[in-house]
């Protein structure tokens, strides 16, 4: 197996401040010496040093070199220096020279760069590594190896933007609005500011600008500003000329460190977005990956090897056809697979990226692990309280309905006709329990499967509503209140049935005896609002949510259930498309709020929705 080496360029966020340092120092050692570093010392030098700099550097950088290269030769060639002669015959010569031996070396360290990635390296694949066929990636379907030592000898390095275009063009915008607003305010202030006040304003300029659009549009901002700040702030103005050695050092100076610090911010952009990625809350391997793909493009696969095979676990972006892969060892068994990338990601860069997507694959097990683990503690917690059920509110009917039966069944007592209706209405009254219970408990079990399919229907409340009274004790007491005027609803009547059943039984068991509860209907709008209210002692205000999870139950309780009718009546409601709420009622007590929509206006939004 063969790969392709790829050669990086060195950034020009590293190269042009390094070449700068070292013109300011030409420069520098020219004017100590007064004249005797000649003029064309000065252009050997500085045509030396931006030849080597743009034999190594990317090719976008290779202009600015040599324009920063030309003016420090017309600066610094002979006496006065600084004085920027931009025409004669020297300044033709060194922008000649200069422009020949910067492409020159540009075309060198070109070939250089693609003659190197034209040696392979061959990697022997180990039984235990062997990759998949992968669709559409040819160069990384047989890719093993050694991991990070090997996948570093040719790995596609580079340095990736980390600034898109658009923000790029905002900086450029924002500097051409913002420098000569900063000269005309400057200019205005003049006789109260110094040159170096003038210097650190426009320093601040140059960082808010790299802030805003990255290292391009700091590095013209900062070229312009310090032509700027000569020709209206450094004297004699309005010309190129520099009078004090002083102020020819500061104005270098300030190229150097706003270039400088515009390499720093655009370092730091390159490496927020992983930051953000990992800080976020989207924080997966497939984010990951989309973030790697949207930095420096292309494609990337996470693969884990999993019983003699790789198992892609997350993927993104697109790459073309046959293009170089690289291969990044996250951990053993897991790795990272980048292919297409228009400007090769540097390997310290992918290492990072892999090893973040092998943390965040954990943490996403480990989500899961969790979730699973409450899953079966809440499972856990349901089968207690149902034993607990059925340990007590199942066996008391039952007891009952037996005691009643087999008390009946003795032939050596004779019973008086009242004595065996009041066993009888004993019988009726814990079978009326039992069934409510069961009811409950099977409509838990269905609402929690997600099996209940409700038959929605206009319906009148005042109808279903007396039908839900049916088998609860002292259902007489229970005022129904409706307006004969009031609409039909949008529900399935069977389940509306065992909501006000179950809140019913809910308003009965807590309202005082001189006091009953009451249902009370009324329109709002395209809704019909049901509120049971009883008159006991209420709920506090952080429980009226936790009411409506099974097996609930605010202090001691008045009744006789396990604490699941009132999750039964919220999940049928939510089941009918319509809602449920918990109120205070005025004087004391609980109100239970439950809003249907009407007949006729969910009829018609349905069938406009169809």
């Amino acid at each position: 197996m063969s790969r392709k080496t790829r050669q990086r360029a060195v950034g020009a966020h590293v190269a042009l401040p390094t070449a700068y340092a070292g013109m300011l120092l030409i420069g520098t050692i020219a004017a100590a010496l007064h004249g005797r570093f000649s003029g064309t010392s000065v252009l050997v030098a500085v045509a030396v040093l931006v030849a080597a700099t743009s034999a190594v550097t990317e090719l976008r950088a290779v202009p600015l070199l040599g324009l920063i290269g030309w003016l420090t030769v017309v600066g610094f060639s002979r006496p006065p220096y600084a004085q920027l002669r931009l025409a004669g015959p020297l300044a033709a010569h060194a922008a000649v020279t200069l422009a020949v031996c910067s492409l020159v070396a540009a075309g060198i360290g070109i070939l250089v760069r693609h003659s190197r990635a034209s040696f392979r390296l061959r990697i022997v694949p180990g039984p235990s590594e062997r990759w998949p066929a992968l669709t559409r990636r040819p160069a990384a379907a047989d890719e093993c190896g050694d991991a990070a030592e090997t996948t570093r000898a040719w790995l596609a390095p580079g340095a990736p933007a980390g600034i898109d275009g658009r923000r790029q063009m905002a900086g450029v915008l924002l500097a051409a609005a913002m420098l000569p607003l900063l000269t005309a305010g400057l200019a205005l202030g003049r006789h109260h500011l110094s040159l170096y006040d003038d210097l650190l304003i426009y320093l601040v300029a140059v960082v808010a600008i790299a802030i805003a659009g990255g290292f391009w549009p700091a590095v013209l901002a900062a070229v312009a500003a310090s032509l700027l700040l000569n020709w209206f702030f450094t004297p004699p103005l309005h010309t190129f000329t520099i009078e004090k050695p002083e102020n020819l050092l500061a104005l270098l100076l300030f190229v150097v460190v706003a270039v400088t610090v515009s390499s720093v911010v655009h370092l730091a952009a390159r490496r927020a977005g992983l930051a953000r990625t990992v800080l976020g809350g989207d924080d997966t391997p497939a984010a990951v990956l989309d973030h790697l793909t949207g930095t420096v493009g292309g494609w990337a696969e996470l693969l884990e090897h999993v019983r003699g095979e790789w198992v892609r676990i997350a993927a993104s972006g697109k790459a073309p056809e046959a293009s170089a892969s690289a291969r990044v060892s996250a951990r053993q068994g897991l790795v990272l697979v980048v292919a297409g990338q228009p400007r090769p990601a540097s390997s310290r860069l992918l290492d990072g990226f892999a090893a973040q997507a092998a943390a965040a694959l954990d943490r996403q097990r480990l989500r899961t692990q969790a979730a699973q683990a409450e899953a079966l503690a809440e499972g856990n917690r349901m089968r207690t309280a149902l034993l607990a059920a059925v340990s007590h509110d199942l066996r008391t009917p039952l007891a009952s309905i037996k005691a009643s039966v087999s008390t009946l069944r003795q032939e050596d007592v004779t019973w008086t006709a009242d004595d065996q209706s009041a066993l009888l209405a004993t019988i009726e009254q814990s079978a009326d329990r039992l069934d409510a219970l069961i009811g409950n408990l099977l409509d838990m079990g269905r609402l929690s499967t997600a099996s209940l399919r409700p038959f929605l229907v206009p319906a009148a409340v005042d109808e279903v509503a007396p039908l839900a009274l049916r088998g609860l004790d002292q259902a007489a007491r229970v005022q129904l209140l409706a307006p004969d005027a009031l609409p039909l609803v949008l529900t399935d009547p069977g389940l509306l049935e065992r909501v006000l059943a179950n809140l019913f039984a809910n308003a009965l068991a807590y309202s005082p005896p001189d006091r009953p509860p009451a249902m009370r209907a009324h329109q709002v709008r395209d809704t019909v609002v049901l509120e049971v209210t009883d008159h006991g002692r209420g709920v506090p205000d952080d429980w009226k949510q936790r009411i409506f999870e099974p097996f609930q139950r605010v202090g001691p309780s008045q009744g006789t259930g396990v604490g699941l009718g009132l999750a039964v009546a919220k999940g049928l409601v939510e089941a009918l498309g319509a809602s449920i709420e918990a109120a205070d009622t005025p004087g004391g007590g609980l109100t239970m709020r439950v809003t249907l929509p009407v007949a006729g206006k969910a009829a018609s939004s349905s069938l406009l929705a169809g």
